[in-house]
């Protein structure tokens, strides 16, 4: 069975999520804007989510996780918790 790690930015709005992702492709830390930016707990370990499978997420994510590419940001990606940016860090 396929196996991911990942790690997540978790903001309301679609405008911040772009704007954290911008900032991200201009240099800025990835877990240093997790940290300061994520609406999720998981923000406080730089947006680690560790290992999963398929299912454990929400599908909108399990989406993204399991068929794009590996070591890019990904997003903005809308589920019922808000707006998501989206690093693949591993998947098997």
């Amino acid at each position: 069975m396929a196996r991911a790690s990942a790690r997540h930015i978790l903001v309301k709005t679609e405008e911040a999520c772009l704007e954290l992702k911008s900032k991200i492709q201009e240099g800025s830390d990835f877990g240093e804007m997790a940290k300061e930016h994520s609406e999720c707990p998981s923000g406080r370990e730089g947006g680690n989510l560790g290992e999963f499978g398929p299912g454990q997420m929400v599908p909108e994510f399990d989406t993204v996780v399991f068929n794009d590419e590996v070591g890019a940001v990904h997003g903005p990606v809308k589920t019922q918790f808000g707006y998501h940016l989206i690093e693949i860090t591993s998947r098997s």
